[in-house]
C-alpha cells in the first residue's frame, strides 16, 4: 500500500504570560494517562442491510459507513492511499459505482482526497488546503493571511461538567488546556483556549507542540494519530476581560467576538473544545453557504 507524507512549516514563537482563568476547566495537576499498547487492525465488515429492513439506508451510504469504520480502528492513516474502487468492490461485493459514490461522499466532507492517476488518499490537515479550513476570520481586504502562534500556557486540569458534556468524558476526567494568540499580519488577533482530553492526547507539553513547528491539528494528527474533520460553532459577542485585554493589545470592554468550537474526528466522536475572543476591527468572520 503507498504512502505519502508530507510536512508544512508554519513560524510559531513563545511568550512569556500570566496563566489564563478558564472557566471551562477545573484546576488540576492530575498526570495524563497512558495509553495501553496498540491492538492490531482488522478491515472493517459488517452485513449490509435489506432493502425490508426498517433500518435501510442506500447502498452507498452503508459503504461509505464501513469506510469510515476503517478510519477509525486505523487501517488508512492520514495520508494513506485506500484500495482501489475495484479491490473495495471485491471485498464489500458491489459495484464498483457504489463504491465510487461512497468515495465521492467521503471527498465532499474532506475525508478523502482524490488525486488524479495517483488514486484515493485519507485526507491529511498536513494539505495545505485543508489546514486552515475551519479558520473563518480573514481580512475585510479579501487578502489571504495565514497566523503565526505565541503560545502563552499548556497546563493539566480537571474537565468541568461543560466540557464532560461536549467530549463525552467523564466528569473531573483529565484533560489538557492550551492557551495561545493568533496573530495576523503582525496584529493578534484571536486568544485561543484549547481542551482536550488526555486520554486521548497523553503526555501533551509546549515543548512537543512547538518542537512540532505546525498547526495544532497538523500536530495532533501526527503525534496521536487523530484527525479533525469537522467542527460545529456557536458565536456571540462579548467584552474584553483583563487578561484579554493585554493578551489582544487593547482596552477591558473592548468588542470581541467569542466562537465556541467543537471538533470532531471520524465516526463523530468530540475530541476538542476551544473558544476564541476575536478582535474584528479590520478582519470579519467569513462563512459560505451553498
Amino acid at each position: 500500500m503507498a504512502k505519502k507524507t508530507s510536512k508544512v512549516t508554519h513560524a510559531s514563537e513563545l511568550i512569556t504570560a500570566s496563566a489564563l482563568t478558564s472557566s471551562a476547566i477545573k484546576k488540576g495537576s492530575e498526570p495524563g494517562e497512558v495509553l495501553s499498547a496498540p491492538i492490531p487492525v482488522q478491515p472493517a465488515t459488517a452485513t449490509l442491510s435489506s432493502p425490508n429492513s426498517p433500518s435501510f439506508s442506500p447502498l452507498y451510504d452503508q459503504i461509505k459507513i464501513l469506510l469510515t469504520q476503517s478510519l477509525i480502528a486505523g487501517e488508512w492513516k492520514p495520508g494513506d492511499a485506500i484500495p482501489s474502487e475495484f479491490e473495495l468492490a471485491a471485498r464489500y461485493r458491489v459495484s464498483q459505482g457504489t463504491v465510487r459514490k461512497a468515495i465521492d461522499a467521503l471527498a465532499a466532507e474532506n475525508i478523502l482526497i482524490r488525486r488524479q492517476g495517483k488514486g484515493t488518499f485519507v485526507a491529511t490537515d498536513t494539505e495545505p488546503n485543508i489546514q486552515y479550513r475551519f479558520l473563518r476570520l480573514v481580512a475585510n481586504t479579501g487578502e489571504k493571511q495565514h497566523p503565526t502562534t505565541r503560545f502563552i500556557e499548556v497546563k493539566r486540569g480537571k474537565a468541568s461538567s461543560e466540557i464532560a458534556r461536549v467530549l463525552d468524558i467523564k466528569l473531573a476526567a483529565p484533560v489538557t488546556s492550551i492557551q495561545r494568540v493568533l496573530v495576523f499580519a503582525g496584529k493578534p488577533l484571536i486568544l485561543d483556549e484549547i481542551v482536550l482530553a488526555q486520554a486521548l492526547f497523553p503526555a501533551l507539553t509546549m515543548a512537543k507542540i512547538i518542537e512540532s513547528k505546525g498547526s495544532i491539528y497538523n500536530f495532533l494528527e501526527t503525534a496521536y494519530g487523530i484527525r479533525m474533520v469537522r467542527a460545529q460553532e456557536r458565536l456571540r459577542a462579548v467584552s474584553a476581560e483583563a487578561f484579554a485585554a493585554i493578551a489582544l493589545e487593547v482596552k477591558v470592554g473592548t468588542p470581541l467576538l467569542s466562537v465556541d468550537r467543537i471538533a470532531y474526528t471520524y465516526g463523530d466522536k468530540p475530541v476538542e473544545w476551544r473558544r476564541g475572543l476575536c478582535l474584528t476591527d479590520g478582519y470579519s468572520y467569513y462563512n459560505e453557504l451553498a
